[in-house]
């Protein structure tokens, strides 16, 4: 996406006149994201602040008699800042609605990683330009990933001057006062930090379900792989308080929650930036071991940062799951080089080796991305060759797509998207053949299961999962949602179980 050029004065009465592709604007741009700036990083352990008691009588009554309504996109990181929002919103007195024409508020939390999420958010706001035409007391805000990026955040004043509202991953914890700004006045509000600020302790949350929750372990990312943009709207990696992250796990096991899952960017380096203490993502993994949740799970995972702490920490079993997600992105030295994966081949090898050797039956996903510029054919038969050493049972699989502001978007790219294409059919191919050799492995086993809730594609059909995040279909009622059961698998497809339970007891925790 192509930078668009602002011209911004700032008049007396601390508003902005913003000219932009020759149209003028008038906005309230507190702060906008500047690529450069997010590219650096503060020094120092990130100090913590508390949520709790921030909300004045005033914006605790804002939303009373209001609904919302968030849309989302992207990984489980927005999904969970999503539930944060509601929870905000929710806080200030509003309700939530599935229906458009009711929503006094609707939010779109957006991504950034691949060009075709943000073409499906534009499309959303150009859609959206109807009912805010129909209902001109709906605040229409962006958030999220998207909202980081310079040319979004340009392209917004130009193209789409019916969104009320733009805030980004830094300060979700301003939204009651950004959208009273929005509310009460008639400019677009612009508040997107460039760098991080505080970690943010205690904000509320509306979680889905009651049965599994993402628990943040960290924040932002340091590794600046060449092809990402999240290090640039995530910010530097910033670990939370153990006590913190152990208090809310202790309290979602109070509640009822089955499963956490711990979320970061790169959760192997959780701990890294303290100052003040040496704690690590194993000692965090030990630690969540002895509270009685009965599955714990984590991602992302950078090879890197894998270290033998940590094999040994998920080698004592317990809750911790025998599932590991190891994004690798390519097989060649070559493209791993210029992605600045900062590990090799042989080195990602050898961490698969130690994590089979010490957790037997550890069920290894990935990532992988064909087509980054400069990739050749040999390049791209290094990927299949480590699919086939390493036999995934599953994985994400992508054609590079460049990301205005990371370097790789100024690499030549000379190979054609038909290429492209051709490649990532080859890719899924050899993925999909591997996982169902693994799949038909299962049948006859009887493995423990967490009863989900009914198929989305047949509601008279239960949707489970294993320790090892396999999809398992059972026959059942209603009353073993929420429950392990043993199941025997009967049936394997390529990426979905079929079985049939033998045990409706739930398993003792260790």
């Amino acid at each position: 996406m192509a930078r668009l050029p602002l011209d911004v004065r700032l008049e007396a009465d601390g508003k902005a006149v913003v000219r932009v592709k020759g149209m003028t604007r008038r906005a309230i741009i507190r702060s906008a994201p500047v690529i450069d700036l997010s590219r650096k990083r503060s020094r120092g352990e990130a100090p913590v602040v508390y949520f709790d008691g921030a909300l004045s009588p005033e914006l605790r009554r804002l939303g009373e008699g209001k609904t919302y309504l968030i849309y989302t996109w992207g990984c489980q990181m927005n999904m969970h800042d999503a539930e944060t929002m509601a929870g905000i919103l929710e806080l200030m007195g509003f309700r939530p609605t599935e229906v458009e024409e009711e929503a006094d508020v609707i939010l779109l939390n957006t991504c950034a990683i691949r060009e075709n999420a943000e073409d499906k958010v534009f499309g959303e706001l150009g859609r959206l330009k109807t009912l805010k035409a129909e209902k001109p007391g709906l605040v229409l805000g962006l958030a999220g990933c998207m909202a980081q990026e310079e040319g979004v955040v340009a392209r917004i004043l130009a193209e789409y001057p019916h969104v009320d509202l733009v805030f980004g991953t830094h300060n979700i914890h301003r939204l009651p006062v950004l959208l009273r700004d929005a509310l009460l006045g008639k400019e677009m509000v612009v508040e997107v930090w460039n760098m991080e600020g505080e970690i943010v302790e205690r904000l509320p949350k509306r979680r889905q379900g009651g049965l599994k929750a993402w628990v943040n372990i960290s924040y932002g990312c340091d590794e600046f792989c060449t092809y990402c943009i999240v290090p640039y709207t995530r910010g530097k990696e910033r670990s939370r308080p153990p006590e913190e992250i152990l208090a809310e796990i202790r309290d979602l096991a109070r509640q009822g929650y089955k499963e956490v899952t711990l979320l970061g960017q790169n959760v192997n380096a959780y701990g890294k930036d303290f100052q003040t203490r040496r704690y690590t993502f194993a000692d965090l993994l030990r630690d969540v071991r002895r509270i009685d949740i009965p599955w714990v799970r984590f991602t992302t995972s950078h090879p890197r940062d894998f270290d033998a702490d940590t094999i040994e920490a998920l080698a004592l079993g317990g809750n911790l799951v025998e599932h590991v997600h190891l994004p690798v992105q390519s097989g060649s030295d070559r493209i791993l080089k210029r992605m600045n994966r900062k590990y090799t081949r042989a080195g990602y090898l050898e961490l698969v080796r130690a994590l089979r050797d010490r957790i037997p039956g550890v069920s290894l996903t990935t990532d992988l991305i064909v087509g980054f510029p400069g990739e050749t054919e040999a390049d791209f038969e290094a990927t299949l060759s480590l699919v086939e050493e390493v036999g995934y049972d599953a994985a994400f699989t992508f054609i590079y797509s460049p990301r205005e502001g990371t370097p790789a978007a100024k690499m030549p790219d000379d190979t054609p998207l038909s290429v492209k294409k051709a490649r990532l059919a080859a890719l899924n191919e050899r993925i999909a053949r591997i996982a169902y050799e693994k799949q038909k492995t299962l049948v006859g086993k009887t493995l423990e299961v967490l009863v989900e809730g009914p198929s989305k594609k047949d509601p008279g059909v239960l949707t489970a999962r294993t320790r090892t995040n396999k999809i398992v279909h059972l026959a059942g009622g209603q009353e073993l949602v929420g429950r392990f059961v043993r199941a025997r698998i009967t049936q394997a497809r390529t990426w979905t179980l079929y079985g049939e339970v033998v045990d409706q007891k739930a398993p003792a925790l260790v």
